[in-house]
């Protein structure tokens, strides 16, 4: 089995991010409040929770969180056509976030991500 990545992503409106930037934690969309857990996405499932959940919308926001920050809080289990996404069994602390910025696209349609800290490369 391949290792797990060290740095997840989170996509959140732009209320959302001010209220994780400005309170310094979010308790999660609504969605995940639901649910019970935050919903996060690998590298390669951003485009497709993009797609399925966000489309249409502007004012989004992408953040890199830092797994190994999280310990035990973070869950992989699966989802969408049984790929293993990461959860977040608890609030997502500002300090966890590596990376961020405002949601933009490239010239292939795909979702540009925020760069990563040299030191924190997945």
């Amino acid at each position: 089995m391949s290792t797990l990545p060290t740095i997840a992503w989170k996509i959140l409106t732009g209320p959302q991010w001010a209220e994780l930037s400005e309170k310094g934690s979010f308790a999660g969309a609504p969605v995940d409040l639901a649910d019970g857990y935050i919903h996060l996405s690998a590298q390669d499932q951003v485009a497709g929770t993009l797609a399925k959940w966000f489309a249409g919308q502007d004012d989004l926001y992408l953040a890199a969180v830092d797994l190994t920050a999280l310990g035990d809080a973070v869950k992989w289990e699966e989802a969408r056509g049984g790929a293993l996404f990461p959860h977040i069994y608890a609030d997502l602390p500002l300090s966890a976030v590596v990376a961020h910025g405002p949601l933009t696209w490239a010239a292939e349609g795909e979702p540009n991500l925020p760069a990563l800290p040299s030191t924190n490369l997945p």
